[in-house]
């Protein structure tokens, strides 16, 4: 019986503890974990994604993110084609290296091109800064942490996981946030749409550390619907 009674015991606290630690604790672990310093307010550097996905050549994104001066930076190439997108508090630029249109765009064509260019410049932003900004970013306004910590095994790994929500305003998402329920490293991600088929999960691995951040260094996409391979980006820092 006592035996038994040491064995059950390490288990029963993991189990109390997934109960017992709230959203907000769990989220400030995994800060401390991540972001120690609390660098990531004033996160100003540059460093590479390469993304491979099926059937495709490897897209290199070259980013440049100066929180304090709200600059953003991506220069993304693949194959002999460099797209560049540019946004420098609220004054965007984008330009196009390798390619050659096949007719003189009218005045009108181009400020639709400019108009529409300048859009993805804030979706490339929104996207990487939040991706590379995370856990950090789920202390953004508007961002809605759930308070249950759940304990979940994924990928027969067991995980103390966050839910999170967004205002209206901010997006319909339902997001989830695996974490390592030893160190508190975020492992693994995973959001929804309006039914549980939608959606993708996030398998992260590896670290790398820019700026005293340590950042998830592979980024492996699938579907939640039927497990299929979306994709990996591959974060590096530029020499």
């Amino acid at each position: 019986m006592k035996i038994l009674i040491k064995l059950l015991f390490p288990l029963s606290s993991i189990i109390s503890f997934s109960q017992e630690i709230t959203g907000n604790e769990l989220l400030a672990k995994t800060i401390q974990f991540h972001d120690p310093e609390n660098n990531w307010s004033t996160f100003a550097g540059t460093f590479l994604v390469t993304m491979k996905t099926p059937n495709q050549s490897p897209r290199i994104s070259k980013i440049t993110v100066n929180l304090p001066n709200e600059y953003f930076r991506v220069r993304a190439t693949r194959d002999s084609i460099s797209n560049i997108y540019e946004l420098d508090k609220k004054k965007c630029s984008t330009s196009t290296i390798g390619l050659q249109f096949k007719k003189e765009l009218t005045e009108e064509e181009w400020k639709k091109k400019i108009e529409e260019d300048c859009k993805k410049a804030n979706v490339y932003k929104n996207y990487y800064t939040y991706l590379y900004g995370l856990p950090m970013k789920l202390k953004d306004d508007g961002t809605i942490i759930h308070q249950k910590v759940e304990k979940r095994k994924f990928k027969e790994k067991e995980y103390l996981v966050l839910k999170a929500t967004y205002n209206k305003e901010v997006g319909k998402d339902i997001w989830y946030f695996y974490f390592n329920p030893k160190t508190y490293a975020m492992e693994v991600y995973q959001f929804f749409k309006k039914t549980k088929d939608s959606g993708e999960y996030i398998v992260l691995s590896g670290l790398e550390t820019i700026n005293n951040i340590k950042m998830p260094k592979v980024r492996t996409w699938y579907y939640n619907k039927d497990n299929k391979y979306l994709g990996t980006d591959t974060l590096s820092i530029t020499k």
